[in-house]
């Protein structure tokens, strides 16, 4: 069975280990875990393939920019023939705690650009995804500026243990479905 799991974030040294990227951080510590694992450059996204517990799971890390993130989403799925039903997206939440994670079979974008552009392209808001917890604490009108930001030192021990959390959720999503993953990874 094939799976195609997403994490959304920008392209750029200048994005690197930002919250709005916490996507792509999550893929890049699944495919470290996973032996001969790289990303390679392809259309539209950096693209990454390992197994688990005989799942294949295609990683893609958009290259489109947040924004325009639908579009690679829909490539993949139309080029790895994957339903929707088994894709996952991953990404930033600044309505959750720092290092929280949130697993959704379905929902609104929340005001999530690069969701938004998913549900415009797919025409449906009924897909997985994994909300990681960015915090909140910016001054109004300063949203864009935080989650662009880089986390700070007293919130790197609780981002990467949601880190690998999130990528316990990304196993068990592809081995157990999304009920038991949300069941077990929602307390």
């Amino acid at each position: 069975m094939k799976y195609l799991v997403i994490g959304l974030g920008n392209i750029g040294a200048e994005y690197a280990a930002t919250r709005h990227n916490i996507g792509f951080m999550v893929l890049d510590a699944l495919a470290l875990g996973a032996s001969n694992t790289f990303f390679e450059q392809d259309r539209h996204a950096f693209r990454a393939e390992m197994k688990h517990a005989g799942r294949q799971l295609v990683l893609i890390k958009p290259t489109t920019y947040m924004n325009l993130s639908g579009k690679a989403v829909r490539y993949w799925m139309e080029q790895e023939k994957v339903p929707l039903d088994r894709i996952l997206v991953i990404t930033d939440d600044l309505s959750l705690p720092t290092g929280k994670i949130r697993v959704r079979a379905k929902g609104s974008a929340g005001g999530h650009n690069g969701l938004r552009h998913i549900e415009e392209v797919l025409n449906t808001q009924e897909y997985a995804r994994l909300r990681f917890g960015v915090g909140d604490d910016f001054a109004k009108g300063r949203q864009v500026e935080y989650v662009l930001g880089k986390f700070n030192e007293k919130e790197i021990p609780e981002v990467e243990i949601g880190i690998l959390k999130s990528a316990d959720a990304v196993k068990s999503f592809v081995t157990r479905g999304i009920a038991l993953t949300m069941t077990e990874f929602n307390k």
